[in-house]
């Protein structure tokens, strides 16, 4: 069959209009793409999708082929920008054909409200080509890389704090702090320019929470998230938290440094300090993210051990 033919078959519906139940194939297979490909288990991402679609919460769109829905995706708005949130469509359907319609239909939406400004994008791509598409709507794309350690082959050098600098376990009283240090470890950096929350103190507080409070990027695990600090001014100036997503797979969900103590081996000592927590825990893995132009960072996990896994793809557009 044609691509053309396959768009006349095509029906785009609103999720708003849908119940989770009618999309329960798709959440199986896409939880089945993250569990294979990157050791995730995404059943608490499908819980709150769920969540939200039943309350009619959710913008986004599901596509419906001769009576079956083949892909769906969703996004939110947060005051000028908006954030496709997910993506998927089923291996057994035209994945071209029907990527392209949910991908438009849901630019064009955000495109047409007011006063939006910025959409922002980080999906990964099973088995379907994002980045031609993306690169089509004018989006500037950044490339990114997900990557996984087997705890068990970790390369410790196990070297020291330099002196006047101390590690502590996570604080909730860290906040605001932590906030800050975002802010400042990504001033000019090219994450700053792929996540605009970093960019401002109270956009980092609300990144913060979502991932400590919220099951924004799986279960926080306070156990193996530290920071640092000098030892007489107590002042914050690098950390690392994580989460748990698998059975005994965590992930790191953010490790920043403050300018001017990056390449003084903190951001070693903390990575290193974490994964000693998680083998005390009986953790097998650890996962993270890095975008690739950061070229200190890649080599520093390289040299931990972690290996690239899966290749994708940050996306940002701007009116």
């Amino acid at each position: 069959m044609a691509e053309g033919d396959i768009h006349s078959f095509m029906q785009i519906v609103d999720l708003r209009q849908l119940h989770s139940r009618s999309l329960e194939d798709l959440f199986r297979e896409e939880t089945q793409r993250w569990q294979e490909e990157l050791h995730w288990d995404y059943r608490p991402s499908i819980d709150l999708v769920r969540k939200f679609i039943d309350s009619h919460a959710l913008g986004g769109c599901a596509s419906l082929e001769n009576g079956h829905l083949t892909g769906y995706g969703f996004y939110v708005v947060e005051e000028h920008k908006g954030l496709i949130g997910g993506l998927f469509v089923s291996s057994q359907h035209a994945h071209d054909a029907t990527t392209e319609r949910l991908l438009g239909e849901m630019l064009n939406t955000l495109r047409s409200l007011p006063r939006l400004a910025r959409i922002e994008a980080q999906l990964m791509p099973f088995g379907i080509d994002l980045d031609s598409r993306f690169l089509s709507q004018h989006f500037r794309l950044h490339a990114r890389q997900f990557m996984l350690l087997p705890l068990d082959k970790a390369k410790l050098a196990g070297e020291p704090l330099s002196a006047g600098l101390r590690i502590e376990p996570w604080t909730d009283r860290a906040f605001e702090s932590a906030a800050r240090l975002i802010q400042l470890a990504y001033a000019n950096h090219v994450d700053g320019q792929i996540n605009d929350q970093y960019r401002t103190e109270g956009g980092s507080l609300r990144f913060l929470r979502n991932i400590v409070l919220l099951p924004g990027c799986g279960q926080f695990l306070p156990e193996a998230s530290f920071l640092v600090r000098t030892a007489t001014a107590d002042r914050l100036i690098g950390m690392i938290l994580t989460s748990t997503v698998a059975e005994g797979v965590a992930h790191t969900t953010q490790v920043c440094v403050m300018p001017g103590y990056q390449g003084s081996g903190v951001g070693r000592h903390v990575m290193e300090h974490s994964i000693q927590a998680l083998r005390r825990r009986n953790y097998q893995s650890l996962s993270l993210t890095v975008t690739s132009i950061n070229k200190r960072a890649v080599e520093l996990y390289e040299r931990l051990g972690f290996c690239t896994v899966k290749k994708f793809a940050a996306g940002v557009w701007e009116a």
